[in-house]
């Protein structure tokens, strides 16, 4: 399950996560760099950019419905998140009457070893989101990214683009602030968040029932600097980071 795109109109918490869970359940556009040789990646890249493939495909040229498009790089490897026990934990967090905040999530996680996150970026759809995504998508076909992943095109709506960059751990600092720099350095200047999946699993959204702020890091690349470099601020302690 990943993060909601951007409507025009504010959804639900509950719609964003069935929205992200429908996306996830349908067929992905995916070029494993570990089983693919790289020689295929700019014809691949140039086939799949994300402003030109479908959520819901094409039933006249015969193409279904696509969820994600998704690049997974040379060190990419299957995490060992313990999603069953962290929803039963939550289940049991929300029965105890115990406060819902960031602190006590991230307790779940910690104790279900729940810890990747990703760096978010919403992007019409066109040229910038072409752009943004042959960026990461390079990077992560070098290996200075772990993974990534854009949403097609929804021609039902206006809704933006998400393209979500990964890493390992949320909880280190040091390591979110090095993929913010990995993804400065392919060449993205737009504003990103940073969210953990574990709000993602626990079917935490913007809008929901706890008034809890998904996003726990915003980066805003400052062009006026000199070198250029991202101001990234903590939104959990409203404190800036770099």
């Amino acid at each position: 399950m990943e993060e909601e795109e951007e409507h025009a109109e504010p959804l639900s918490a509950e719609d964003y996560a069935a929205e992200a869970l429908a996306a996830d359940m349908d067929p992905w556009i995916i070029f494993d760099t570990r089983k693919t040789p790289r020689a295929e990646f700019l014809s691949w890249l140039e086939s799949n950019r994300p402003s030109q493939v479908s959520r819901f495909g094409n039933e006249e040229g015969g193409l279904g419905p696509v969820g994600w498009i998704s690049v997974l790089g040379p060190n990419h490897g299957p995490g060992h998140a313990d999603v069953t026990g962290l929803q039963e934990s939550w289940e049991k967090l929300l029965a105890s009457g115990r406060p819902v905040t960031f602190q006590t999530i991230k307790e779940l996680a910690l104790n279900h070893n729940v810890l990747s996150g990703k760096w978010l970026m919403h992007l019409d759809t066109g040229f910038k989101v072409d752009r943004a995504w042959e960026c990461v998508a390079k990077a992560t076909l070098d290996g200075k990214i772990s993974s990534v992943k854009v949403s097609p095109r929804d021609p039902n709506s206006d809704s933006k683009h998400v393209i979500c960059v990964y890493n390992d751990n949320f909880a280190d600092e040091e390591q979110v602030m090095q993929l913010d720099a990995a993804i400065r350095a392919a060449g993205v200047k737009c504003p990103l968040s940073y969210k953990p999946d574990v709000y993602t699993y626990l079917g935490i959204y913007r809008n929901n029932r706890w008034k809890l702020c998904p996003t726990i890091y915003e980066s805003k690349f400052d062009l006026e600097c000199v070198p250029r470099r991202s101001h990234i601020t903590n939104k959990v302690t409203n404190l800036e980071v770099t």
